[in-house]
């Protein structure tokens, strides 16, 4: 909910991947979620920081860190999912970012790139080989873990879903992710050509 306009850290536009990602869930029979579980005071809040701002950036272990307005704290309605968001049965949730002195992007590893989520493990425990990924935000969470999906864990292929994805569009990063996508070799569709090519 934090990630919807009127949230604490709002996408604009935000709403309208959900009935788009509602669709595609349908096409698929693994189906996971990644959901920020930040800790109250987590370190990546710029209110954890005299002097600072939501969006500054600060110097952490692992390398930058952009500091966020607090978002997705444990056991609040910040942190639940969309009210309209399909959550079916066989859904499988991955918390990230709950560790206070790391953030976490990806839906695969936290940000400092070492330590697991357990959903590599668990995916391919259950013999996928192809990832999708959609929702927010695109410039982030939705970078990182394709990346990760592709780079780090190695599957077969990763296709980034665009327009069931929005951006947080912060100076810069748009154009980051689109790069760093590509030099990952992860795909990049529309919904309509995908749940074309799955009929």
């Amino acid at each position: 909910n934090d990630f919807i306009p009127g949230g604490a850290l709002e996408v604009a536009e935000g709403h309208e991947v959900v009935p788009v990602c509602n669709a595609l869930m349908e096409r698929f029979d693994v189906v996971v979620f990644s959901q920020d579980w930040h800790c109250p005071g987590h370190e990546s809040f710029a209110s954890s920081y005299q002097g600072k701002s939501p969006y500054d950036s600060i110097q952490m272990p692992y390398g930058d860190q952009t500091l966020w307005p607090d978002h997705c704290v444990q056991d609040t309605s910040g942190s639940e999912f969309h009210a309209d968001l399909s959550i079916p049965d066989r859904v499988r949730v991955t918390r990230k970012g709950f560790r206070k002195t790391i953030d976490s992007y990806s839906a695969f590893f936290e940000n400092d790139q070492t330590t697991a989520t357990g959903l590599e493990g668990y995916l391919k425990d259950i013999g996928v080989r192809r990832v999708f990924v959609c929702g927010l935000a695109y410039d982030f969470c939705v970078r990182f873990t394709a990346v990760d999906a592709k780079v780090k864990c190695g599957f077969d292929e990763v296709v980034v879903v665009k327009d069931a994805t929005r951006s947080v569009g912060l100076p810069g990063t748009v154009e980051a992710a689109d790069e760093g996508m590509k030099e990952a070799g992860v795909k990049v569709v529309d919904s309509g050509s995908l749940v074309a090519a799955l009929a």
